[in-house]
């Protein structure tokens, strides 16, 4: 046998280095959608380019490298070096759930989706979605810390966010499922879970090209059942409905108008449904969509974007939310706001939000909501949420004045594990309780409620770490050479004092030396 070397074997052939296509093959694993998916655009390459070279060492991404490692890879770092993207697709179904709706004829399919947790979906959801804000809020998100960068500190949807803004349960079971199915099980699937002929399967799957169905043909199928059809039929129309709505919502993909058939072996036994932490799987399904999203050549984000677009509207209510004066707090928060495409443009947007301020911003939005929906104790794990082969990080120690802390510099973000390793994630996640922050970690709370409180020395830290200004000074609406004058006042809290620095200076362009 020949001798290993490094864990593989050699020969007395010379090593040959790897090509361009086969590195490329390389995926991350942050990069890996739950399910194929149609968009070319989904995986994105990992070459080195010349915005990577640019930005070692360069003025106006992080002077220090450490935590946001593939910055040279992010939107933001092409909007700087001058070369903009248009405001993202976005895939949004609010309107098509009113398509199918549960009325009393439907009472026995309705008892099924409530017991699953899912039902406050059917009625809160977003018809309308912004593309300015939500694109520009996509441009801040940083996929190893799965956090917004904001000028002032990072913000992130949290597991308290997800209960509140949608009333869907965030403890149960992990959602896993098979990494991808073949066509020809995803038709066995449609036969046995649907009641579908194989013909009838077969057709629809090759129509989408991938192992999926699309939303339409659900609601033709299967909407016109109610309580006076067969017990078979009920069933049928139940796990179709709920195909149905988690494609529309939670699992929003990019092809705009399918939903994969994986999701189905979660309907396989109705009885269970209501055991698994939808809002948990949602999460981490959303914080994956917005990483594939900071990648320059995308152009679409998925995901549930009425999470999104409502978490924006709790945290900013005085830049974009217009509010619905007829909400009441035992209703999800979702339905608090009227939601409405703001006459912005993306890049008026981007520099509102390069000049927010930490008083703008609502730290704890969900006060008057406490009575009706506690603070659930999983928002405080820090580990790992997973939804089938989408594995991303929960940090909430990065985000602790969302919880009324003060925010002091967090530890490095881990790595995910591999979703292969589903077990360990799961006992992981089962004892959740064994995971979350402890007094200490979270430290002190903060002076006054709502304050974005920060220790001294956290704004150094960050202004080193981050990218705090997205839009290049020399390319701002009315720029001069006067760019200081429009930066955000930090100064005025101790909290917010940078040694040596106050602030992020956007004059400093994009050179060799810093």
């Amino acid at each position: 046998m020949p001798p290993r070397t490094r864990g593989r074997y050699t020969s007395d052939a010379p090593r040959r280095r790897p090509t361009g296509s086969e590195r490329r093959r390389r995926v991350h694993l942050r990069e890996v959608d739950p399910v194929p998916d149609p968009d070319p655009v989904e995986h994105p390459q990992h070459d080195r380019d010349e915005t990577e070279e640019v930005f070692e060492g360069a003025r106006g991404g992080p002077i220090d490298r450490s935590i946001l490692r593939s910055f040279h890879k992010h939107v933001a770092a092409k909007i700087w070096l001058g070369k903009d993207r248009a405001p993202l697709k976005l895939v949004n179904h609010g309107a098509k759930l009113q398509l199918w709706e549960l009325d009393m004829e439907r009472s026995r399919i309705y008892e099924t989706v409530h017991r699953s947790g899912l039902a406050p979906l059917t009625s809160c959801s977003h018809r309308v979605a912004s593309r300015p804000m939500l694109s520009a809020f996509c441009e801040r998100w940083q996929l190893e810390t799965t956090t917004f960068h904001m000028p002032f500190g990072e913000m992130t949807i949290t597991l308290d966010d997800v209960a509140s803004i949608l009333h869907i349960p965030v403890t149960g079971s992990m959602i896993s499922f098979p990494q991808a199915l073949r066509v020809d099980d995803a038709n066995a699937l449609l036969v046995e879970l649907l009641g579908t002929t194989d013909v009838e399967a077969s057709r629809e799957t090759e129509q989408c090209r991938s192992p999926s169905v699309r939303l339409l043909w659900l609601r033709d199928h299967f909407s016109t059942i109610t309580d006076a059809s067969s017990d078979d039929d009920i069933m049928f129309a139940t796990r179709a409905f709920l195909l149905h709505l988690v494609g529309c919502t939670l699992f929003a993909d990019k092809s705009a108008t399918s939903v994969a058939v994986v999701y189905l072996e979660l309907f396989r036994d109705l009885s269970m449904v209501g055991s698994y932490a939808w809002g948990a799987a949602c999460l981490a399904y959303l914080y994956r969509q917005l990483t594939t999203a900071t990648r320059f050549e995308v152009r679409q984000l998925g995901g549930y974007l009425t999470l999104l677009q409502a978490w924006i509207y709790e945290h900013f209510p005085e830049m974009f939310s217009s509010p619905d004066m007829s909400y009441t707090e035992s209703r999800p928060r979702a339905l608090r706001w009227r939601p409405h495409v703001i006459p912005d443009s993306l890049q008026s947007v981007r520099e509102r939000l390069d000049r927010l301020q930490i008083s703008e911003v609502c730290w704890e939005p969900y006060v008057d909501h406490r009575a009706e929906h506690p603070l659930p104790d999983i928002a405080w794990y820090s580990g790992c949420l997973k939804c089938g082969q989408v594995v991303e990080p929960y940090h909430p120690e990065r985000v602790l004045r969302q919880f009324g802390y003060i925010q002091t510099i967090p530890p490095r973000p881990f790595t995910p594990p591999r979703p292969d390793r589903s077990i360990l994630l799961e006992q992981y996640w089962e004892r959740w309780t064994d995971h979350v922050l402890t007094d200490q970690s979270r430290g002190r709370r903060c002076h006054y409620s709502g304050s974005g409180e920060s220790v001294p020395e956290y704004m150094a830290w960050y202004d080193r770490i981050s990218h705090r200004i997205v839009q290049p000074p020399q390319l701002r609406s009315g720029f001069t050479t006067d760019a200081r004058s429009s930066l955000p006042s930090h100064a005025a809290s101790t909290s917010d004092t940078v040694c040596g620095d106050p602030f992020f200076d956007p004059t400093r362009l994009v050179g060799p030396n810093r």
